[in-house]
């Protein structure tokens, strides 16, 4: 069993800033890559920004500069910290994590979404 569970997230008035962390735990041999998706209304989920094991990063185009997305190894946790907010970041964020069970297979797993809505 793997499990994210999620903290952060609210309201904020443009221009603001907020956190949001994801802490992965379970039956986990190693981490593959840690990441945050997003989804508005009526629209598809998109990728805000991943990170590997070994420290690369990835960002979608409408948050780069703005957004940081880190982690911590040792506590299975991405971070993702988000300034100078639009409300175009308005969304549900999720979680994901790609990883290696004890049985050496790669899965992928989704978090509960987190609300982020940012008022104009």
């Amino acid at each position: 069993q793997v499990q994210l569970v999620k903290s952060g997230g609210g309201l904020v008035q443009a221009g603001g800033s907020l956190r949001i962390s994801c802490v992965v735990s379970g039956r986990i041999k190693s981490m593959n890559t840690m990441g945050w998706y997003r989804q508005a209304p009526g629209k598809q989920r998109e990728l805000v920004a991943h990170i590997t094991s070994g420290g690369m990063t990835t960002y979608g185009d409408s948050v780069k500069g703005r957004f940081t997305i880190s982690s911590d190894d040792a506590k299975n946790t991405v971070y993702l910290q988000m300034n100078s907010l639009k409300p175009e970041d308005t969304g549900v964020y999720y979680c994901s994590a790609s990883l290696y069970g004890l049985d050496s297979v790669l899965r992928n797993y989704w978090g509960q979404g987190t609300q982020v809505t940012v008022s104009s």
